[in-house]
């Protein structure tokens, strides 16, 4: 018997061990928000907003990119007092245009510098890039420390062009660049809205530096290949344009695109992507 108990206790406390590693994995996400438009009808930002932030909550993200949204829709956001967020407007480095925000848990992350740059040949002021013709394009970044394992990383959120080519290839190698003088060695999770599929040029150009999550997951990516859905509920979502990179002192646990939806409506028009990642 009291080998027994020895044994038994001998596997709580491996099994506790293993739960306390457990817990220092983070759930990245990135979601786009869809701007507030009032031509969107039932689909305007004031019908969805308890939706997105309910979905947010439920889903327990601990630090998360957006795109598109306005600073009135990361206020609402915001609204989660759990969560603190850093970003810019792309029209003037302020708070007008939208934005490419970061939210995170304010009990578990601690943020130290942070910064933006434009998408474009003159990325320290606002301005388009290349061959794009209607939007200033901005990224947003910072570094956190995690309170729970005291490690840090670095934490990048972005929204390339819809209509500019060059643009978007131009974009991808702006963005290595930027990481590397950046963050230089240190980890980095980068996500966003890249209005690019995986073979193209600027998603592999990311790749040379930076995991996609989606390729590297232990367990087989979950929910739908693509993450747009034009508020389309029978949309086939078969383009995936919707991003989470990591670097190499991250393992990706888990991978997914949620569809979570109330009475047939999705709270956005892009899918949040999702992924468990822990910091070795």
């Amino acid at each position: 018997m009291r080998v027994l108990f020895f044994l038994l206790l001998g596997g709580i406390l491996t099994t506790q061990g293993s739960f306390a590693q457990q817990s220092d994995f983070i759930n990245v996400a990135t979601y786009n928000l869809r701007y507030n438009n009032k031509g969107d009808g039932v689909n305007a930002w004031p019908n969805r907003k308890e939706n997105v932030k309910a979905l947010i909550q439920f889903h327990e993200f601990d630090i998360f990119g957006t795109q598109e949204g306005l600073r009135d829709q990361l206020n609402g956001i915001a609204e989660l007092n759990d969560y603190a967020f850093f970003g810019a407007g792309r029209d003037d480095g302020k708070e007008a245009g939208e934005h490419s925000a970061i939210f995170y848990r304010k009990d578990r992350f601690k943020i130290g510098q942070s910064g933006n740059f434009w998408l474009s040949e003159n990325p320290d002021k606002p301005g388009k890039g290349w061959d794009a013709t209607c939007c200033n394009r901005i990224c947003s970044w910072a570094k956190f420390t995690d309170l729970k394992t005291k490690k840090t990383f670095f934490f990048f959120s972005v929204h390339f062009d819809h209509q500019g080519v060059e643009a978007r290839r131009q974009s991808g190698k702006l963005m290595v660049a930027k990481i590397k003088e950046i963050a230089k060695n240190d980890p980095v999770i980068l996500v966003g809205d890249l209005n690019s599929t995986p073979e193209t040029e600027q998603v592999q150009t990311l790749q040379t530096l930076l995991s996609d999550a989606h390729n590297v997951t232990a367990q087989p990516p979950y929910g739908p290949e693509g993450t747009f859905n034009s508020f389309k509920f029978d949309a086939p979502m078969d383009k995936r344009i919707d991003y989470i990179f990591v670097s190499k002192q991250f393992t990706v646990l888990k991978y997914g695109v949620l569809t979570d939806a109330k009475e047939q409506r999705y709270p956005s028009d892009h899918q949040p992507v999702v992924a468990k990642v822990v910091l070795k």
